[in-house]
């Protein structure tokens, strides 16, 4: 199968390019660690990585091109590399800067278009688009799990979230007007890898926060809001329920989260903290107003507010296509705090490259 990957040089599709490039095997242990595992089957794919900055020394042998997809030009451009194509995952997204929504929406919401244009005119019969659990509304509590019917308008307060449920309604309007064509989106929870810490930690903690101290100093307690219960799942782990998709050819949508639910408390002991103690929400809010608009960090009250109204999400429809993750929410967890620890970055990627 020949399969092209926008954005593939990022968290997620560093991820899926180790994945496809062993085709059955399992993915790597955090930055390009040994393959092992079950999800999945067949062999290696011919893959096409299309991503802004081509990759110094990627892994696997995937050919590169080097396309802005919300580029004036991106449509013709996007269209040569994907000829040939049977399948073409989306993965391209911009997070920061933050305080420039104009410039994200260029990326997220014009390049999802431009990528759906462009697979259609090069007869690309599979388009599979990273969605997430932040284009869900906000959800019905902390103890409930949706499913995918749960509506995806998102949380209003976060521009990732409007740009999520923009991508969602891209891929309703291809899949109406493309009945030939297979339509599929991956919803999953926080994704975390050791190959990404220095990446998650310039896009949401920023220069100030000092990462390399987490776990090494014994912190009495955490202020958290009690509404800060999340889900998670490793990179690996994501990247074999797109490779099950792709095999499968598996149209709609699926939720992709490891258990258990993370807690407050779990996110106090991965970073050194005896417990977490609760907070009000609106407190929170308003610090990362605060900080935020003064440029003192990267998140937004968006991110606070996906955080609290995120809904729990149902995984039941990925796993009776067969997947299961290999490593828990607390693992994935751990070496994500573990790699922030140690300033790890996976080289090869420039977007993953450490700080």
């Amino acid at each position: 199968m020949k399969i092209a990957v926008t954005g593939a040089s990022g968290n997620l599709g560093s991820a899926l390019l180790r994945r496809l490039s062993k085709g059955g095997a399992g993915g790597a242990a955090g930055a390009g660690g040994a393959a092992g595992g079950a999800n999945g089957g067949g062999a290696g794919h011919e893959v096409v990585g299309v991503s802004r900055r081509a990759p110094s020394n990627p892994v696997g042998t995937a050919s590169w091109s080097e396309i802005d997809v919300g580029a004036d030009d991106a449509v013709a451009r996007l269209s040569d590399a994907f000829a040939g194509c049977d399948a073409v995952v989306h993965l391209a997204w911009m997070i920061q800067p933050g305080h420039d929504e104009g410039l994200l929406a260029r990326t997220n919401v014009r390049g999802t278009r431009n990528v759906v244009h462009a697979a259609e005119a090069a007869g690309v019969r599979h388009v599979v688009a990273a969605s997430s659990v932040g284009a869900y509304a906000p959800g019905p509590g902390k103890r409930d799990l949706v499913d995918e019917s749960w509506p995806t308008s998102g949380v209003r307060t976060s521009s990732y979230s409007r740009h999520k449920a923009e991508l969602e309604r891209t891929l309703d309007e291809l899949a109406a007007r493309r009945p030939d064509v297979v339509v599929t989106r991956v919803r999953p929870a926080l994704i975390f890898q050791a190959g990404a810490a220095s990446e998650i930690a310039r896009l949401f903690l920023g220069p100030f926060v000092p990462t390399r101290l987490a776990g090494r100093v014994r912190l009495p307690v955490l202020p958290l809001p009690g509404a800060f219960t999340f889900q998670a799942v490793h990179a690996d782990d994501v990247a074999a329920a797109f490779h099950l998709v792709l095999e499968e050819r598996a149209a709609g949508a699926f939720n992709v989260a490891a258990e258990p639910v993370l807690t407050p408390d779990d996110l106090a002991k991965a970073i050194g903290a005896r417990r977490a103690v609760p907070v009000p929400l609106g407190l929170v809010r308003g610090a990362a107003a605060v900080t935020w608009h003064a440029r003192l960090q990267p998140t937004d009250v968006g991110w606070v507010d996906l955080a609290s109204k995120s809904p729990l999400m149902s995984t039941a429809a990925v796993r009776g296509l067969g997947w299961a993750p290999e490593r828990g929410s607390r693992d994935a967890l751990a070496e994500l705090v573990t790699g922030m620890r140690g300033g790890t970055g996976d080289p090869a990627y420039p977007p993953l490259h450490a700080r």
